[in-house]
């Protein structure tokens, strides 16, 4: 019997969940085909088969977490399933053999050997939701998987409930008989029909914990401004068209963001830096994160050397980080090693909101809406209406003072409402 083990992933990476099996129990498999897709914290990963025969059994269920190196499923090769098949065939016929006296010989009572107080087991057991290794230990222990109370929050019998289960009965035995004490039957929870339980997938997990240590780990404050849009709206209108005829893309605001954030990190390093024990880590290098939603939760793909980038090379990439996000396909080198983030609220019709670092990075740029608002027009002492966003900076106050933070948001908008100055300086 051939043995289907979790293989190592990354570094960072030591468990996952299955998302699914795409072959089923019996199937044969071939090898470099993919049996199923683990979801870890990061990205989803195919498992492919080092091995050829037929799927004999899958020991997890879908949703079900499993660590690196763990056995998930196991093949029979073409040799072991053959002789399988052969076995009971080899067997009716020995059978066949045994006189018929001899049958007869065999006391009556044999008839009435204790099997069907295990057949009852095994056809209530049947009915209960568990995990194929949970049925498989049940049956190896001879417990009844209706009997066992120790369940996950989905209602499912576990492996380690079936030994928990086990322990308790032989510790039952062991006690002396004035001690024991009937257990108390596990309430059922309530059921309420208004009611929908849901298993969070392992990246919304993943999520929720890395915003939670964000929020405890670092001094974290958000400074706010907001940019008057008419520069790079107008550049755009100009442009774009013969933009997208020479470059095959078409000219977005993050291009434009992009270098503006690289212009101030350039100006103020400490926002481009992380902290590790008791010293600054600052990074010569801008590798941008940008933000992307998708239906499993907020992940940060990487623009790599975004400052040696051209606008139409930003926007090529962000295109294609966005569009292997969607499609589940970026890999761990797309999400790692982000120097500064960008997160634009402003695409789903946010106005104003507090971006969340994303560790280790000491700073986050959020952008929102555009919305057009009256404002004082100061070279002209006018009032006039303009396309207007606000920015919220949020940092690590631990080594960016507030005059620092205040000054690099600043800088952020002016590069954005002189384009000039953002090609000189981005």
């Amino acid at each position: 019997m051939i043995e289907v083990k979790v293989p190592e992933l990354a570094e960072s990476i030591t468990e996952g969940t299955i998302a699914e099996w795409t072959k089923k129990e019996g199937e044969s498999i071939e090898v470099g085909e993919t049996i199923a897709e683990l979801e870890t914290d990061k990205v989803n990963v195919e498992i492919k088969s080092d091995y050829s025969g037929v799927i004999k059994e899958f020991l997890f269920q879908p949703g079900d977490n499993v660590e690196v190196g763990q056995v998930i499923a196991k093949l029979a090769e073409a040799g072991e399933e053959s002789e399988a098949a052969s076995a009971p065939e080899a067997s009716q016929a020995e059978e066949a053999k045994v006189p018929q006296q001899e049958k007869s010989a065999e006391p009556k009572q044999a008839e009435l050997t204790p099997s069907s107080s295990n057949t009852e087991m095994k056809s209530t057991s049947r009915n209960t939701v568990a995990s194929p290794a949970a049925r498989k230990k049940a049956r190896e222990l001879g417990i009844d998987l209706n009997d066992v109370a120790y369940r996950d929050p989905m209602g499912r019998v576990r492996v380690e409930g079936v030994e928990a289960h086990k322990q308790a009965l032989e510790s039952k035995k062991s006690q002396p008989a004035s001690e024991v004490k009937e257990p108390a039957k596990a309430k059922a929870a309530p059921q309420d029909d208004r009611i929908e339980r849901i298993k969070m997938s392992r990246r919304r997990q993943t999520i929720a914990k890395r915003l939670v240590e964000a929020q405890h780990n670092a001094a974290m404050l958000t400074t706010f401004n907001e940019v008057d849009m008419s520069a790079v709206m107008d550049v755009r209108n100009r442009r774009k068209d013969a933009f997208f005829k020479k470059n095959g893309v078409k000219l977005g605001f993050m291009s434009f963001f992009t270098k503006a954030v690289i212009g101030a990190l350039k100006s103020f390093p400490y926002v481009n830096a992380e902290i590790q024990g008791d010293e600054i880590l600052l990074k010569k290098f801008y590798d941008i994160g940008v933000a992307v939603s998708t239906d499993d939760g907020l992940v940060v793909p990487v623009v790599r050397n975004a400052d040696g980038l051209s606008f139409a090379g930003i926007e090529k990439e962000i295109g294609a980080l966005s569009e292997k996000a969607r499609t589940n396909k970026l890999s761990l080198n797309d999400l790692q090693g982000g120097t500064f983030t960008i997160t634009n609220g402003g695409i789903f019709g946010s106005l104003y909101s507090t971006p969340i670092l994303n560790s280790p990075q000491v700073g986050i740029l959020g952008m929102h809406t555009i919305q057009r608002r009256p404002v004082v027009v100061d070279d002209k002492d006018t009032v006039e209406v303009r396309p207007m966003m606000y920015l919220a900076l949020s940092y690590d106050h631990r080594i960016i003072d507030g005059k620092d933070a205040v000054q690099f948001l600043v800088k952020v908008k002016q590069l954005l409402e002189d384009p000039e100055d953002l090609l000189l300086e981005g």
